[in-house]
């Protein structure tokens, strides 16, 4: 099994697992292998050095990082906010194309409370929002729109 450091056109940074080189490049030029971040199928290899494991041979402990207070790892905050995505996907009912017709039912008492999501064209965020209808638009990443595998 190979673990290849990949990145998107857009800047993010992932792992990709595959049986082989080839196979990734094979997968690559078929465009299957996607950012799971915004679902871009423009994505390079990135260079990675072998990972030696010579101070655990040692009984050595390897060095710590730097504070993510001093310097944020870009990767720590894609995964945080892919977390973050989860969570609310979790939370959320996704009433799809209905979005702005059941958040003006919820918002005048004639639905049941409860957190939606949904798509929605930016004209009718725009009137929901005069209307005191807080919405917020939020891209989801289509690797987030299925179950994990």
């Amino acid at each position: 099994m190979k673990v290849l450091d990949l990145k998107c056109s857009h800047e993010h940074r992932f792992e990709g697992w595959f049986a082989s080189t080839e196979e990734f490049e094979s997968q690559l030029s078929r465009k299957l292998v996607a950012c799971p971040a915004c679902s871009t199928t423009d994505v390079s290899r990135m260079p990675s050095a072998p990972r030696l494991n010579l101070s655990s041979a040692r009984g050595e402990t390897a060095p710590q990082a730097e504070s993510a207070e001093t310097s944020p790892d870009p990767a720590a905050l894609q995964a945080r906010a892919l977390h973050f995505m989860r969570k609310l996907i979790e939370n959320t009912e996704n009433v799809g194309e209905r979005f702005a017709e059941e958040a003006r039912r919820i918002h005048y008492n004639e639905a049941p409370a409860r957190s939606i999501r949904g798509v929605t064209t930016p004209e009718d965020a725009h009137a929901l929002l005069e209307e005191g209808i807080d919405v917020m638009p939020l891209p989801v990443p289509d690797a987030l729109k299925e179950p994990l595998q």
